[in-house]
């Protein structure tokens, strides 16, 4: 590796400068010093007096005599946490020395000797958290001023100038650049310390809470030969560029004019990742599932993946896909893998989950899947699954997604012990220079924010890129956190290799036009070595080109392809003997439900000492007297729902923000010891010994990511019902990444199916634009059914049209509709989201309720509830069919009744929304020939279902012999006005209009 040389070369004239005007010499006058004299004690290094005290409590003669001396004559207290001070709070270590007394030995050191050992120790600390600032990460050697400002920065807190560079100094415990050396020369010192953190590698740690991780890792770094690599490692990884620059050359020569998004320039990526994935294959480790996006992915499937050459091949061609599915492009594809790693001789399972354009969206997308594996296994320390995520260096540092995906890396509920994050940094974003697409000073820094290492490298350092690799995997697996490898290398085409990237990096890639390829750069460093010959290198490179020609010709004989080749979350043996056209009972024995209702409407048995308060026991003794009347309100049917699948066996995840209690306070899933912090309890956890496992998890304040998290766990197994609730459905937009790009057409571009439900509280009750609408008009749009096609009608009429839709959207009006769609979501023979619009003010509406009988043995969801009033006995009377949907129904049942109509108005809910009822909706409009027709929504008419159902009403119908007419509010821009009485005379306006004969 070439870390040192220039590094040292260019550091050494400083120290030999008369005159240094950026060294500051320490001052130990009984008159404090200013800070900025002290600056080895700022906030970046002030933990350092922690450490020293550490060692010598543990060992006086561990520490420099100068250490015992100040230890012995002060009243020292350790600081909370000095290294988290602000410079306000910065503390002049010269005020901090007592007067010198003797040491254990019987000398006094001078002040000399105190103050050349503090040089040495600022010395040491200040490459340690600043060396990655003048680290040679660029292999293109692009011109940095702030490269040459850093490196005045590290000797800046010390006084070097003046020093003897051939002193002897005995080294301090905070250091491993010794080995078994305890005493170096000063000229030594610098020498391993520019080797270790101005080189090759840039590794920013310091920064890090906790010292035993901040130990490891300078030990990690520091030891000497540590980095070292034997020569068959050497061999081997010269084998793997080959590979990888290889099949990247080989695109390039086949496929002149396709897109590709090749890895040129960063290519040591690919052994990168073989090499954390064979380092974590040895700690244990079973299965990897990583999210990347588009750039290197190819790369990725064929050569980390070992994804059949032939079938990536294929994808140029153009062929139409044999099976279902609109499929997608081939840079964004998945899949799955299980084979036997050879460099470890154990199984091992990969996965590449796939990804939209939408660059970081599959991050959380990959730490569900990943956690939901995890709680599978019963890997509660994820030791066995472990996610790796890859990014571009614009990417990581410009989107929001990253934030939010990071943000839940230790949150209990969410957290995967550990994410490996790969930046794949070509310096460039599209045809944006970083200087204008980022702010912070590397594209990582979002990584620090969750105190997790950092480790630039320079990609044309392959055995520096394969070192930081194993760290990384073995960092992992020892503290189970996440840890960002920062690859840099540069981008030797345009954007899409048919961009001309000269219109707006002219300097950049007219460097990289002379700049030498990594297979060529270690290949020459191997032969110099005397490790391999030309011969050798021309053999390893000719055999994966003929693996690549034969895999060329295979392909070529492929007349079709198959969506089903690419699907990155199979479900074994889930569709398997089963008939496609039939679901499941949804309705349970009545003693079930009692049992859950009960257990649900008490506290903890036998704890006298777990006090709740006395709202809650008022909150519970009325759940208990429903139970007793054997009628439900929408908490107690949704906690019925969870409650029978748990006991079948199915997990039940609920996530969310505040989803324990409930936005609205009705749900309280979770009760709270009064008297006791962290005391909890959770009925539905305790409703049998046998019941599968029930989370509810408050999520972190985040849609996008938190919503991409669930999908992902939806994807591992289809028997478990898995639930995100948005605060208020207004809020899903955040996520609407998530809901275009993966819940509405991931099974058309991904053959991948997920039972994902969304909760998203709606109704307009005068709370705002914000707190009205879950836009249900959007979630229609989105469904893929004809407007103009109605089915034929039969028995299987009902599943077949859930078989053929993208994803189901409801608005149910009772809690017993509510608790049968739940329960379907598992009885179905197929997985399909459910986008469910839940109510607000209906959640303790007195007409709200449902009875048991609802929800007994033979009962199902209806997808339609309709007129069963003295409007039904007499249908050619009726004058009016109103169909409607969610809380307004009952407005208008209130209306009609307080106007006397019940017998000309017939009333019916859509329940089942999409895919729409064509088949009830004909039988209501034939049973009620003489009614007007009317679709009313609270909604405005440019939102709510009015656009979707139109035309599915006249297609119903039979044609516009007979017309639906629109009830509701007028056309708006907002969804819901912000004034209360404003609210109240739409309101009224809409309902008269209803009523009207």
């Amino acid at each position: 590796m070439h870390r040192s040389g220039k590094a040292l070369k260019s550091f050494i004239p400083l120290l030999n400068k008369k005159e240094a005007p950026w060294v500051v010499r320490a001052s130990y006058s009984s008159a404090p010093p200013p800070p900025t004299q002290e600056s080895f004690l700022t906030s970046n290094s002030g933990s350092y007096i922690e450490e020293m005290h550490d060692s010598w409590s543990r060992d006086p003669s561990s520490v420099h005599v100068s250490w015992d001396a100040y230890f012995r004559g002060s009243q020292y207290i350790s600081p909370p946490s000095l290294g988290t001070y602000s410079k306000s709070n910065e503390v002049p270590l010269s005020s901090m020395l007592p007067a010198l007394q003797s040491t254990s030995s019987g000398t006094q050191p001078s002040t000399d000797v105190i103050d050349s050992h503090l040089v040495l120790q600022a010395t040491i600390r200040s490459y340690q958290v600043r060396g990655h600032l003048a680290a040679h990460t660029d292999p293109l050697n692009i011109k940095n001023m702030s490269t040459e400002a850093a490196r005045k920065l590290i000797i800046r807190s010390a006084d070097l100038a003046n020093q003897d560079l051939d002193t002897v100094y005995i080294l301090p415990p905070t250091t491993w650049i010794g080995g078994k050396e305890k005493s170096l020369p000063l000229k030594e010192i610098i020498k391993r310390l520019e080797n270790v953190y101005c080189g090759s590698i840039g590794a920013e740690f310091m920064h890090i809470h906790n010292l035993d991780e901040v130990n490891w890792i300078r030990k990690r770094l520091e030891t000497p030969g540590i980095l070292d690599m034997s020569v068959d490692e050497k061999k081997r990884l010269l084998a793997r560029i080959s590979r990888s620059a290889g099949f990247e050359n080989f695109l390039a020569k086949k496929f002149t004019s396709e897109k590709r998004f090749g890895l040129e320039g960063v290519e040591m990526l690919i052994p990168g990742m073989k090499t954390i994935v064979d380092r974590s294959t040895e700690l244990g480790v079973e299965s990897v599932v990583m999210g990347m996006p588009h750039r290197g992915r190819l790369n990725v499937l064929a050569n980390v993946c070992r994804k059949p050459l032939d079938q990536i091949l294929t994808q140029f061609a153009g062929l139409e896909a044999a099976d279902e599915g609109s499929g997608d492009v081939k840079y964004h594809l998945g899949t799955y893998i299980e084979r036997l790693n050879r460099a470890t001789n154990k199984n091992i399972r990969l996965a590449v989950v796939a990804n939209p354009s939408h660059l970081e969206a599959v991050d959380p997308v990959v730490l569900g899947k990943v956690r939901a594996e995890q709680f599978y296994r019963g890997d509660t320390e994820g030791k066995k699954v472990m996610p790796m995520l890859l990014h571009g260096d614009a990417a990581f540092a410009g989107q929001g997604v990253v934030y939010e995906t990071m943000h839940m890396s230790d949150l209990p509920d969410y957290t995967t012990k550990g994410t490996i994050h790969i930046v794949a940094n070509n310096q460039i974003g599209f045809t944006t220079d970083p200087r204008y697409s980022r702010s912070s000073p590397y594209c990582t820094d979002v990584g620090r924010v969750v105190n997790c290492p950092i480790f630039h490298v320079n990609a044309d350092d392959p055995e520096a890129v394969i070192s930081v690799c194993k760290i990384a995997a073995e960092y992992r697996h020892e503290f189970h956190k996440d840890v960002v490898v920062d690859i840099v290398g540069y981008r030797k085409y345009g954007h899409n290799e048919i961009d001309e990237p000269m219109f707006t990096q002219p300097i950049m890639y007219s460097i990289i036009k002379k700049h030498k390829n990594i297979l060529d750069i270690y290949a020459d460093q191997l032969i110099h070595e005397g490790i391999v010959s030309k011969e050798e290198v021309k053999e390893v490179i000719y055999k994966y080109e003929q693996i690549c020609e034969d895999a060329y010709k295979k392909s070529n004989a492929q007349t079709e392809i198959y969506n089903k080749h690419w699907l990155d979350s199979p479900w074994s043996g889930f569709f398997e003997g089963k008939d496609p056209m039939k679901a499941s009972s949804t309705g349970v024995h009545e003693e079930t439900l009692e049992n859950i209702g009960k257990k649900f409407s008490n506290g903890p048995p036998n704890a006298e000492d777990f006090k709740i308060h006395k709202s809650m026991i008022r909150i519970l003794k009325a759940r208990a007297q429903m139970v007793e009347n054997r009628t439900i309100d929408w908490a107690l049917g949704e906690a019925m729902a969870f409650g029978s699948l748990l006991k079948e066996g199915i997990h039940v995840r609920l996530s969310g923000q505040d989803v324990e209690r409930g936005t609205f306070s009705h749900r309280h899933h979770v009760l709270h010891n009064q008297d006791k912090d962290m005391s909890t309890y959770n009925a539905l956890v305790h409703l049998y010994p046998d019941q599968a496992p029930y989370s509810v998890s408050n999520s972190s304040l985040s849609e996008y990511g938190v919503l991409g998290f669930e999908l992902g766990y939806s994807m591992t197994n289809p028997n478990a019902l898995v639930i995100w609730e948005a605060q208020f459905g207004d809020f899903s937009n955040t996520a609407q990444c998530i809901i275009d790009q993966f819940i509405s057409s991931g099974q058309a571009k991904w053959v991948r199916q997920s039972g994902l439900v969304l909760l998203l509280p709606h109704g307009m009750e005068g709370m705002g634009p914000e707190h009205s609408s879950a836009r249900p008009e959007r979630f229609l749009q989105l469904c893929a059914d004809d407007p103009e096609y109605f089915p034929p009608v039969d028995e299987d009429f009902t599943i077949r049209q859930l078989s053929h839709i993208n994803m189901i959207v409801a608005n149910c009006s009772t809690p017993g509709n509510y608790f049968h769609i739940l329960r379907r979501q598992i009885a179905l023979p197929f997985r399909k989201p459910l986008i469910i619009m839940t109510p607000k003010s209906l959640l303790r509406h007195p007409e709200c309720k449902s009875s048991f009988d609802d929800m007994s043995l033979g009962t199902e969801f209806k997808r339609m509830i309709v007129e069963s009033g003295l409007a039904s006995e007499n249908p050619q009377n009726v004058q009016k069919l109103i169909f409607c949907t969610g809380k307004v129904y009952y407005d208008l049942i209130k209306a009609r009744k307080e106007r006397g109509l019940e017998d000309r108005i017939a009333i019916s809910t859509i329940e089942q929304i999409s895919p729409f009822p064509f088949d009830i909706v004909k039988e209501e409009c034939d049973k009620y020939s003489n009614a007007t027709l009317v679709c009313c929504q609270e909604e405005h008419k440019n939102q709510g279902i009015w656009s979707y159902v139109q035309p599915r009403f006249q297609t119903a119908i039979g044609g516009y012999s007979r017309i639906i007419n629109y009830v509701g509010r007028e056309v708006a821009p907002s969804p819901a006005t912000g004034s209360k009485a404003m609210h109240n005379k739409e309101l009224n306006l809409f309902i008269n209009d209803a009523m009207s004969l």
